[in-house]
C-alpha cells in the first residue's frame, strides 16, 4: 500500500513540476526573445524570413544605437526622478490617509470612506480627461509638477493600508495613548514597521507603475525635455533607417527592464510576504 501511494506521488510531482517547467518556458520565451533581438544586428535581423532562436554573430551596436539615436540617457534621468518623487510623495498621502480611515474618528467617515471607495469605479479615461483639463487650467504642461501630481495618490492602496492597519489590536492602540503617545508617532513608531511588508509591496507595485507610464506623459509633455523612457523607446522605432529599428528598440526595452527586474529579484521575499500576510490580529 505504501509502495502505491509513493508511486502515487512521484507521478502527481513529475507531472506537476513538468508542467511548471514548461508554463515557465512560456513567460520566460519573450524575455530570451527580447534579449537576443537586441544583440542582433539591423541587417541580419531583417533579413531573416524564418526567425532564428540564435545568432551566431552578436553585436552591441543596438545599445549604441540606443543611447545615440535618442537621448535615453536623459529620459532614463527624467523616469528615476519622476517614478522616486512620485512614489515617495504617494507614500505619504495614503499613509496618512489610511491611518485617518483607519483609527481616527470623526464625523461621516464611513460615509466619505464609501464615497472614497466608489471613484475605482470611474472609467480610467474620464480621470485621464478631468486631469488633462486641470494640469493644462494650472499651466503645468510640459513640467515635472504636471507629470507627477496626478499619480500620488491610489484608492485602492488607501483601502489596502487601511484594511491592514485595522488588524492590528486596539489594545495596542488604547496602551499607547495611556501611555502618552501622539497618534502620528503611534503611527510611527508602531503600524509603520508592522505594515512594513505592505508597504514595501505597495511602494514596488507604484515603481513599476511610473516606470512603465506611457499614456499621461505621452499626453501632457510634447516637450523632449520632459519624456520619459517610454517617450525613447517609442522614438527609436522609426530613426531614419526608413523602416522600425526593432534591434535597437529591444536593445532600450533591456536597459529600461533591468532596474525593474533588478528591484524585484531584490525584494522578491517582502513582496511575497506582502502580499500574503493577513496582518496582526488583536
Amino acid at each position: 500500500m505504501k509502495k502505491t501511494m509513493d508511486k502515487k506521488t512521484i507521478v502527481t510531482k513529475t507531472i506537476t513540476y513538468t508542467l511548471l517547467i514548461l508554463w515557465a518556458l512560456v513567460v520566460l520565451f519573450p524575455f530570451y526573445w527580447m534579449v537576443l533581438t537586441s544583440f542582433k544586428s539591423y541587417s541580419a535581423y531583417n533579413s531573416e524570413y524564418i526567425p532564428k532562436f540564435f545568432t551566431l554573430s552578436p553585436t552591441l551596436q543596438n545599445y549604441v544605437d540606443a543611447f545615440t539615436a535618442v537621448p535615453l540617457g536623459r529620459y532614463f534621468l527624467n523616469t528615476v526622478l519622476f517614478t522616486v518623487v512620485t512614489t515617495a510623495l504617494m507614500l505619504v498621502v495614503i499613509i496618512l490617509a489610511a491611518f485617518a480611515f483607519a483609527r481616527l474618528d470623526f464625523r461621516g467617515k464611513n460615509v466619505a470612506f464609501v464615497i472614497f471607495l466608489s471613484l475605482m469605479m470611474i472609467p480610467n479615461e474620464l480621470v485621464i480627461i478631468t486631469n488633462f483639463v486641470t494640469i493644462t487650467n494650472l499651466n503645468l504642461r510640459n513640467s515635472f509638477p504636471g507629470l507627477i501630481l496626478p499619480s500620488v495618490t491610489s484608492v485602492f492602496y488607501i483601502y489596502l493600508l487601511k484594511e491592514n492597519f485595522e488588524q492590528v489590536g486596539d489594545t495596542l492602540y488604547y496602551a499607547a495613548k495611556v501611555d502618552g503617545t501622539s497618534d502620528f508617532k503611534y503611527l510611527l513608531k508602531v503600524l509603520i514597521p508592522i505594515s512594513k511588508p505592505t508597504l514595501i509591496t505597495i511602494t514596488i507595485l507604484k515603481v513599476i507603475e511610473c516606470w512603465n507610464s506611457y499614456v499621461w506623459p505621452r499626453l501632457i509633455t510634447d516637450d523632449e525635455n520632459y519624456f520619459l523612457v517610454s517617450n525613447g523607446i517609442q522614438e527609436i522605432r522609426e530613426n531614419g533607417f526608413g523602416r522600425e529599428n526593432i534591434p535597437a528598440m529591444m536593445a532600450a526595452v533591456v536597459v529600461v527592464s533591468l532596474p525593474l527586474i533588478v528591484l524585484f529579484l531584490l525584494f522578491r521575499k517582502k513582496v511575497m510576504e506582502g502580499v500574503s500576510r493577513g496582518g496582526t490580529k488583536g
